[in-house]
């Protein structure tokens, strides 16, 4: 008979905003929550006997609830909160895995009126995953996703390997651009160890942009190292992070064609191209700290 290997259940993307009146200013939260529990499940998967399957849709009604009787706070805390719920009130349930997703909304100066108009931050997606196993401990991951940045120079590349199917030229000068996805694993015991997850993820996000901005590149290899080990470097608090890089290519527009000369000293014209488009992935350590974040986590 065929055995039964890992599995896990739950209910995925539910999204839940929650707004906080304080008086005539309002505050907004906005996440995207997917839980995933495991534990005794053979039974449901060999039998179909549901009775120790806690329903996905009780885990989305918790979700709403959680959000009303003890607030959001951080997605880190909020997934900390429904981990140890879920595996401390059911029996059955050995393990949760709660991945977030926060959407950033900034206000809308309405002078006089309060604050209740908010615009949608379009610099990202802050994202969080924490797991909590009965016998393993805890995780929790921070992490973003969207980051667009460019350098309009200081970025080189040459040098590199040819073969016969090698046709691109050497460059000394480039633009250099990438959608930044980042995800980094704290130095975290578990829930009676206070943390503050807004700092930390805010200190971490300015480290990679400087940087992104600082590296003089002659790879994305290059500038992806020098953003993990600046983290690593500036956040001891955090012992490992995995970045994934798409190199967002600009060719030079060909102007010969109506008789211009495209990059001169006072500036030059581009083609942004959507793909195809090299894709760069590494993962950053702190020495003597062992890779946890798999290697496929960044790039879904």
């Amino acid at each position: 008979m065929p055995t039964l290997g890992q599995n896990q259940y739950g209910k995925a993307e539910t999204r839940v905003v929650r707004v906080t009146r304080d008086g005539a200013t309002h505050h907004l939260e906005d996440l995207k929550v997917s839980v995933a529990l495991s534990g005794d499940m053979d039974e449901v998967h060999y039998s179909g006997s549901n009775a120790a399957v806690l329903t996905t849709d009780a885990t989305k009604n918790t979700v709403f609830a959680f959000a009303k009787e003890h607030g959001i706070g951080s997605p880190e805390r909020f997934g900390i909160l429904l981990a140890r719920h879920f595996t401390e009130s059911q029996p059955t349930l050995t393990r949760a895995r709660i991945r977030l997703e926060s959407y950033v909304w900034e206000r809308v100066p309405t002078p006089g009126e309060g604050g209740h108009s908010f615009l949608r931050d379009g610099r990202g997606v802050r994202t969080a995953q924490v797991t909590h196993d009965t016998e393993d401990g805890w995780e929790v991951l921070s992490g973003l996703t969207g980051v667009t940045v460019l350098n309009t120079t200081h970025s080189e590349f040459h040098g590199f390997l040819r073969d016969r199917y090698t046709t691109l030229a050497e460059t000394r000068d480039r633009v250099l651009a990438t959608d930044v996805t980042a995800l980094w694993r704290h130095r975290w015991a578990g829930p009676a160890e206070e943390h503050d997850w807004n700092a930390s993820h805010a200190a971490t996000r300015r480290q990679l942009l400087d940087a992104f901005a600082r590296t003089y590149s002659y790879s994305l290899q290059q500038t992806l190292y020098g953003m993990g080990a600046r983290v690593i470097d500036h956040r001891p608090e955090i012992d490992e992070i995995r970045l994934s890089l798409p190199n967002k290519h600009h060719f030079l527009a060909d102007l010969t064609p109506f008789g211009m000369e495209n990059d001169t000293e006072d500036g030059a014209v581009y083609f942004a191209a959507d793909r195809p488009y090299g894709l760069i992935e590494a993962t950053v350590l702190r020495d003597g700290a062992t890779a946890r974040i798999p290697v496929d986590a960044t790039n879904l």
